[in-house]
Order: structure tokens, then sequence, then C-alpha cells
């Protein structure tokens, strides 16, 4: 993290934003710490799909989402199943142009899995930038319930059906969803249990309401196909 007793202006970084809860937190500590100065979000989506990658939602709700918070929004197109050669050269071609804007820090919401963190790292690291974790070791039961009593409004996006019922899909991410859980699922699902997004929060400067249509299921996992309400 930056020196706090820093007189000079906070470093330039982007977010990587996946329209979910903790990318969402995430921005908001780093507002309120001032820690660094956001001036961008990281987005991977599939090319095939032209939805957010593993969350399964349409572009136009993240659009929707980066105009509320008001930040650009910079989009990494990768194939679905994508190979990691590519994910890491689109993402590196990326990266390049925000390193060309003076940018030298990706945030991420990441809460305590080490080998991704570790990963993050290195491949910033690889191509001299960095990487920042501000809601890193909290505890996920505190955080999630901290998120709810702050304003942060989500729905629940996707779901693991080895681990939740596909039934609670499209669910809000609420006090009754957290005593729902079965034990072993993490209150953040930071394990992939699930995956939210995020309709209305102290960072954005109006709601993005969504509808919520059908289910499907793929590859284990059951989607809500959020829609612009």
């Amino acid at each position: 993290m930056p020196d706090p007793s820093r007189t000079g202006p906070a470093p330039r970084a982007w977010l990587s934003w996946s329209s979910g809860k903790d990318s969402t937190f995430a921005l908001q500590q780093v507002r309120r710490s001032r820690t660094y100065e956001v001036v961008g979000l990281l987005t991977t989506l599939s090319s095939e799909f032209g939805r957010v990658s593993i969350h399964g939602v349409r572009e136009d709700l993240l659009d929707r989402q980066a105009r509320a918070v008001g930040l650009p929004l910079a989009k990494v197109w990768i194939p679905d199943p994508c190979p990691n050669e590519v994910y890491e050269r689109e993402m590196t071609r990326v990266l390049e142009r925000a390193k060309h804007d003076g940018v030298r820090h990706v945030i991420f919401g990441d809460l305590f899995l080490e080998e991704i963190r570790r990963y993050r790292e290195s491949r910033l690291s690889a191509i001299g930038m960095k990487a920042a974790f501000p809601l890193w070791g909290r505890d996920t039961a505190e955080l999630a319930q901290a998120m709810i009593a702050e304003g942060l409004r989500a729905r629940i996006a996707c779901l693991d059906t080895k681990k939740l019922p596909s039934s609670m899909v499209g669910g809000e991410f609420d006090a009754r969803f957290l005593g729902s859980i079965p034990a072993g699922v993490d209150p953040c699902g930071e394990r992939g249990e699930f995956h939210t997004f995020v309709t209305d929060a102290r960072v954005f400067r109006q709601p993005v309401n969504v509808l919520v249509g059908e289910v499907a299921e793929r590859r284990g996992y059951a989607y809500a196909d959020l829609r612009p309400g």
C-alpha cells in the first residue's frame, strides 16, 4: 500500500471490476481512504456471449454500472473457454494502455486466496505494475455483513450448483441469504460458490435496476439472466 503519510497526489490506479460486491466494496474503501486515485475500471468479457466472464452479466448492465460510478471502463475480450496464454496476452495488451496513461497499480477485491494473489502480483510485476488488495484478510462473515449494513445491494448472478441450490440464483444478497447458506459456503463466495451483480452502493450515483429473467445451467453453474429494469 502507498505510504499514508505522503504529501503528494495519490497514485493512479485501475480497479479490476467484476460487476460484483467485492470489487464494488474495494472501490468504496479506496475512495474512503484516498490511498489511490482510481481512474478506470477493468473487466473481462466473453466474446462468444457478450457477458462478463464467470458472472454471466450482460454487457449493457456492466456499462450502466460504469456510468453509475462515474469511471471509464476498459474491456478485455476473451474466448470461452479461454486458454491462459490468450488471457494473459489480452490482459497485458490492455494494461499497457493504462501504463501509457501513467497508471502503475491495479486494485483487486480478492479476500484470502493466496495462489490468486501471487498470480496477480507476478503478472503485474512482469509488466512493471503493482497489485493492491484493500479488502485482503478481512473476516468474510463480518465483511459480508458490513457490505449490507453500508447499503450495498446486489443480486446473486450465478452460483455453483454443487454448493448451493439453483433456486437461490437471482435472489438478493442480504441478511436472509447469508442466514440460509449451508455451512462451508464462504459468506462472500470467495471460493466461487456464488457471484453477484451490484445494483446499488455508496459509490453509485444512481441505482442500476434489474429484472430477473430465466435461469440457465451450464458447466455446473446456474445463471440468472439479469436484464435492465
